[in-house]
């Protein structure tokens, strides 16, 4: 392929992911997915990063690289991308609503961190959710562990902030869910424009949350009161 075909290829490709193109509210996957065992994607991993690395330049014999292949592949299943496997989805119980409690739940500063699925650098920062029990209510961590589930797979936010709140409103068997994260992304801060101090803010309200004065005291609750 001659170079200047090559770099039409790229550009197109790169624009693309600037664009935030996607198809659907679920993580693009192959039905195929999840055939191969942990271990052989494992193995695969490293034997591929292996030939990035070597592509780079880099001496693969040095006492400091030589594991590398191997610790970023372990990385890549077992923490950063555990949440495309739908086994370590969390399936927390729910309770009754003993204290009858009727006003709004919230959980803000959730800490939680993913990958930019554009270029394959960390997003981070927090999400707060708020939901009204429809007469059922479920313990506080299993929130986090829910918006932790969702974070582990390379995203973009606006899908990853819908997800959340699709899961919330399953499980919660409520329509009465509001989601909102405020996130950093290395693809901006990092390269390209070079934006350390921005951030992205993306909401999903359902339910009462629709409503301006609930929405606005979701928002007063997580320190967004100006954006009510």
């Amino acid at each position: 392929m001659d170079k200047e075909k090559l770099n039409k290829i790229l550009n197109t490709i790169d624009e693309m992911g600037d664009s935030h193109v996607g198809s659907c509210n679920d993580t693009p996957l192959r039905e195929d997915a999840f055939e191969m065992d942990d271990q052989l994607k494992i193995e695969l991993i490293a034997k591929h990063f292996k030939e990035i690395m070597h592509v780079l330049g880099l001496d693969l014999s040095d006492e400091s690289l030589k594991g590398t292949p191997l610790r970023v592949a372990k990385m890549f299943i077992n923490e950063h991308f555990k949440g495309l496997n739908p086994k370590h989805k969390p399936h927390p119980t729910l309770f009754d609503n003993n204290f009858q409690y009727g006003e709004m739940l919230v959980e803000r500063d959730i800490n939680f961190y993913s990958t930019c699925e554009h270029h394959f650098v960390p997003i981070f920062g927090k999400a707060h959710v708020a939901y009204f029990s429809s007469g059922k209510v479920i313990g506080l961590s299993k929130l986090n562990r829910i918006v932790d589930y969702y974070s582990r797979r390379p995203q973009v936010q606006e899908r990853l902030t819908i997800q959340i709140a699709e899961e919330f409103k399953d499980i919660l068997q409520t329509e009465d869910v509001a989601v909102v994260m405020d996130a950093k992304h290395l693809c901006v801060a990092s390269r390209g424009i070079k934006d350390d101090s921005s951030s992205t803010v993306t909401a999903s309200y359902h339910g009462k949350f629709k409503e301006a004065q609930i929405r606005k005291e979701f928002l007063k609750y997580i320190g967004f009161g100006d954006l009510g």
